[in-house]
């Protein structure tokens, strides 16, 4: 899977798997981000050995990494995981984050259509997002896709300034969401993407 799409603006990126081969790409778009994007990661990836430990771990066949490359560069890192736990095999955990430069320009949608497809390949019912409190906008992202807000666990997680956070999980059935994206790319220029 290889698909080349053209964002609202023009610019076009290309989407594919992760390969092991973009670990150096992978840390530069991580140590590009600014910090009030990579304080609520649940990982510290401007470490290089955590990067290769992300990376490392899509052997395991328990997580499918995707990447948007813009002139060579990742502008978008996006993963569903599952437990591989026979209780929790019919769920996965969505996680995507987009190149400040590259918001509001159809490419976390665009993302999120991917992984929704990788969701489906691997017959996963139900997907899951994790975050903490502060992030409104993601948590508004995931609303206007279907999800709704599960729980909350007040001061569950720390950020990486090692500030207490509570973590809102937001859950979607998978043809909940897939009604979502059909809908938002209807209404935008989806078609001229593709």
């Amino acid at each position: 899977m290889k698909n080349l799409v053209t964002l609202k603006d023009g610019t076009e990126v290309t989407i594919r798997p992760m390969k092991k081969d973009d670990l150096e790409k992978s840390f530069s778009f991580f140590r590009s981000l600014p910090d009030r994007d990579r304080t609520y990661l649940r990982a510290d990836v401007s470490r290089r050995e955590v990067v290769k430990r992300r990376i490392d771990r899509m052997r395991t066949g328990t997580v499918k990494r995707l990447v948007a490359l813009a002139g060579g560069r990742i502008v978008a890192d996006g993963a569903l995981e599952w437990t591989g736990e026979d209780w929790k095999e019919h769920v996965g955990e969505l996680r995507l984050i987009v190149a400040s430069q590259f918001k509001r320009k159809g490419l976390g949608t665009t993302m999120a259509r991917e992984l929704y497809t990788l969701a489906a390949r691997e017959k996963v019912d139900e997907i899951v997002v994790k975050m903490m409190r502060p992030q409104k906008a993601a948590r508004s992202i995931f609303r206007k896709l279907g999800f709704r807000q599960e729980t909350m666990l007040p001061e569950y997680v720390k950020d990486l300034r090692g500030k207490k956070q509570d973590l809102i999980v937001m859950r979607c059935n998978l043809e909940d969401l897939l009604q979502e994206l059909k809908q938002d790319m209807a209404e935008s220029d989806w078609g001229r993407t593709r």
